[in-house]
């Protein structure tokens, strides 16, 4: 949607960008149903996903453009409050809990920690902007309360992040740095599944990852290569690998988003994934906020695609409702003007520069 109140060259950017969106989201949905058709799969898992980002970014949208910073500051109390609230998502000593709520409890946190610096970037006064980033601050204190040193370690990266993208001219540098962050651990998690990694490596992951973390990915692995092109089938990587099985906690997931994507739906299903992510960071770039916003923004979803490679948290539809509604916040132009950036800088988009808090 293309703000009528922007530069034309803003609005032809954010037509692109959407459009772009819709297509990819679209073929992810699609090709979900091929290949559920294909092999009797069961695809409501990822349509459910499909349309929660869809939700997400439609409403960060909306609010974004509304309430810039209260917009942000509320989904980030929420994000926090969820984690309190639902126990599935406490990464506790649950008996009954599967493996990966860990995971999701991680990448809500980190998302709610974006959503705060995002809101401090957008405020108008020092005051204000510390608040918020101590509520950012209190996202990773919360997350290692929980016992989730992953969502503690992704949540004080991104705040660290937000802070260093005061001072970045650059917003598409920036980007792709974080993008290449988030395939280095993709390759990683793809390299222990494969078997690539040196032995004494392999040892010292399998005991971070836990063996039947491992176990998983290697069956994901196997699914791949027996069927390249259209996968397992939605939902089928449960009933078809052999480590998931046998365990009393299993919920048939490999625990790693683009190793399912490629299991149960080939390598176009894992190609549409990849460009799912890419078109997120490619609606940053070309967005009207300035560019400590958008990097704060990447930096978050970086951090749950990070997560999302090596566990559960795409499975859950709080996370997909929140990486959606953040990267339309995130992206959304205020209908008032942001007056802090604007006054640094004439150019806050191009430049990202912000006055000193």
């Amino acid at each position: 949607m293309a703000s009528a109140s922007g530069p034309d060259g803003d609005g032809g950017r954010r037509i692109v960008s959407d459009a772009t969106g819709v297509v990819v989201l679209g073929a992810c949905a699609g090709w979900s149903l091929i290949t559920a058709a294909a092999h009797d799969g069961r695809p409501e898992g990822v349509l459910l996903a499909v349309l929660a980002v869809a939700a997400g970014y439609a409403a960060g949208r909306i609010g974004g453009a509304l309430l810039p910073v209260a917009a942000p500051c509320a989904g980030a109390l929420a994000g926090a409050g969820l984690t309190l609230a639902v126990p599935h998502l406490a990464p506790g000593p649950q008996i009954a809990t599967p493996l990966g709520h860990a995971g999701a409890t991680a990448a809500v946190l980190t998302l709610s920690a974006g959503a705060a610096c995002c809101a401090a970037w957008a405020a108008s006064g020092p005051a204000a902007r510390f608040a918020l980033r101590l509520l950012a601050a209190g996202t990773a204190v919360l997350a290692a309360a929980l016992g989730s040193a992953t969502g503690c370690v992704a949540c004080t990266a991104v705040l660290l992040c937000s802070l260093a993208a005061g001072r970045t001219r650059h917003r598409g540098a920036g980007l792709a740095l974080l993008a290449a962050v988030a395939a280095v651990v993709t390759s990683l998690t793809w390299a222990i599944a494969a078997g690539a990694v040196p032995g004494g490596l392999t040892a010292a992951l399998e005991e971070r990852l836990t063996p039947h973390r491992v176990r998983l990915w290697q069956d994901a692995w196997h699914l791949l290569r027996e069927n390249g092109a259209l996968g397992a089938g939605p939902g089928r990587f449960g009933e078809l690998s052999p480590a998931s099985a046998p365990s009393l906690l299993a919920d048939g997931k490999p625990h790693s988003a683009p190793l399912q994507q490629a299991a149960e739906q080939g390598l176009i299903g894992l190609v549409l994934l990849v460009a799912a992510f890419g078109w997120m960071m490619y609606a940053l770039w070309r967005g009207p906020r300035p560019t400590p916003v958008a990097l704060t923004a990447g930096a978050a979803l970086t951090g749950v695609a990070a997560i999302a490679a090596i566990g559960n948290a795409l499975s859950f539809t709080a996370v997909s409702v929140g990486a959606g509604l953040l990267a339309g916040l995130a992206t959304a132009r205020p209908l008032a003007d942001e007056q802090p950036a604007r006054s640094a800088d004439p150019h806050p988009r191009d430049t990202g520069r912000a006055p000193a808090w």
